[in-house]
C-alpha cells in the first residue's frame, strides 16, 4: 500500500547518516548537548522543500517503473478468482504468467498503468508531506507532545499519529488515480479503459462520480494497521541491530530494516490489499457485480469459495517487490539530493 511506502520511505531517508548521530533522540531524551541537537534535525536537509519534494516524487515513481512488472502480477493474481470459475483456477505461478503475459500481450504489457502510477506519485508524494508536516506541528501544539517534557513515548505518538493521519489524507485525496490504475493493470486482452483519461471518463459515465472511490473504505482501514506495523518493527529491528552491531554502516541497516518491516507489513495487511483491489473491479467494463456485501462480507466469501489462502493470493511477487523497491527509493533520493543541493534550488 501506498502508506506503508511512503510511511517506511519517510522512515529511512530520515536516518542520521553519520555514525556519531545513530543515538541522536536518545542523547536528546537525557538532554546532553541540548543546543547543538536541536540545530541537527534543522541543518540535515540540504535541499529546500520543493527540491526535496520533486526527488521524493521522482524517486518514487523511478522505484515503482523498476519494479511494474511484479506489482502488474500481484494484482493479476489478487483478481484471479474474481470471474473465474474457482474450480478450475490453478496454483498461482509467477514464471507461468511472465510467460503467458509476454505470449498474449507482448513484453510491454508487464508496465500496463504505469503512467498514472508516475502520474500518481508526484502528488500523492506532495499531500503526504504538507499533510505529514502540518499534523506533526498540530500535535506538538497539545501540552505534553510540545517535546517539553523529553518523553521519548510522546515523540514516537506524534510520528505514528502524524504519518498514519498524513496516510490517509493523501490517499483519499489521490484516490481515482490509485483506481485507474488497478484497472489498466488489471485488463488482459480485450482493452475497456484507454489511458488515464478516458478511464476517468467511463467511470463517471457508467459507475457514477461515487465509482472512482470504490474500495476507498478497505485503503483507508488499511492505512493504520500498515504504518503501524511498519514503524514498529523498523524501530525494533533497528534499535536491536545497533545494540549488537553498533558498526555497521547505517545505511545498510537501513535498507535491511526497511526491507524486513515491508515484509512483514506486507504480510499482515495483504488480505485488505486484496479486498480492495477486487472492490475497485467491481463492475470494470460493464462486467456484472460479483460481491454485493461489505468489507466483512468480501471477506467471508473469499474464505467459502478460495480458502483462506485466497486471501493471500498474489503475496510471492509482492514479497519479491519489496527490497529492490526500498533499495531503489533510497538510493534514487539521496543522488538526487546530492544533485539537487549542487544547483539553485534552494526555495
Amino acid at each position: 500500500m501506498e502508506a506503508r511506502v511512503e510511511g517506511g520511505a519517510r522512515k529511512l531517508l530520515q536516518q542520521p547518516q553519520k555514525p556519531q548521530q545513530q543515538h541522536l533522540q536518545q542523547q536528546q531524551h537525557h538532554c546532553y548537548h541540548t543546543g547543538q541537537q536541536q540545530q541537527q534535525p534543522q541543518a540535515q536537509p540540504q535541499i529546500g522543500t520543493v527540491p526535496q519534494l520533486l526527488a521524493g516524487g521522482i524517486a518514487g515513481a523511478f522505484s515503482k517503473t523498476c519494479t511494474a512488472p511484479l506489482a502488474r502480477l500481484t494484482i493479476l493474481f489478487q483478481v484471479q478468482g474474481m470471474h473465474s470459475d474457482i474450480a478450475v483456477l490453478t496454483k498461482p505461478s509467477i514464471c507461468r504468467e511472465a510467460v503467458r503475459i509476454v505470449n498474449e500481450e507482448g513484453f510491454r504489457a508487464f508496465w500496463k498503468g504505469n503512467l498514472v502510477t508516475i502520474a500518481h506519485r508526484l502528488p500523492y508524494s506532495s499531500v503526504n508531506f504538507y499533510a505529514y508536516e502540518h499534523y506533526k506541528s498540530l500535535l506538538k501544539s497539545i501540552p505534553g507532545l510540545d517535546g517539553k517534557g523529553r518523553h521519548a513515548g510522546a515523540d514516537i505518538f506524534v510520528h505514528f499519529v502524524g504519518g498514519g493521519l498524513a496516510g490517509i489524507t493523501a490517499a483519499a485525496a489521490t484516490y481515482p488515480l490509485d483506481l485507474v490504475r488497478t484497472r489498466l493493470a488489471a485488463q488482459r486482452n480485450a482493452i475497456y479503459y484507454q489511458g488515464i483519461c478516458h478511464s476517468l471518463r467511463t467511470i463517471c459515465r457508467d459507475e457514477g462520480f461515487f465509482g472512482l472511490y470504490k474500495g476507498l473504505g478497505a485503503t483507508l482501514l488499511g492505512v493504520g494497521p500498515s504504518i503501524a506495523i511498519s514503524f514498529s518493527v523498523y524501530e525494533a529491528l533497528r534499535s536491536y541491530w545497533q545494540i549488537h552491531r553498533p558498526d555497521d554502516p547505517s545505511i545498510a541497516v537501513s535498507l535491511a530494516c526497511g526491507s524486513l518491516s515491508g515484509i512483514a507489513s506486507s504480510t499482515a495487511t495483504f488480505p485488505l490489499d486484496l479486498v480492495r483491489r477486487r472492490k475497485q473491479l467491481e463492475g470494470a467494463g460493464g462486467r456484472a457485480h460479483v460481491y454485493n456485501t461489505g468489507i466483512m462480507g468480501m471477506f467471508k466469501h473469499i474464505i467459502r469459495t478460495e480458502g483462506f489462502r485466497g486471501l493471500y493470493r498474489g503475496i510471492l511477487p509482492e514479497y519479491y517487490k519489496v527490497v529492490p523497491s526500498v533499495g531503489i527509493v533510497f538510493m534514487t533520493y539521496e543522488t538526487l539530493k546530492k544533485l539537487l543541493s549542487q544547483g539553485p534550488f534552494d526555495f
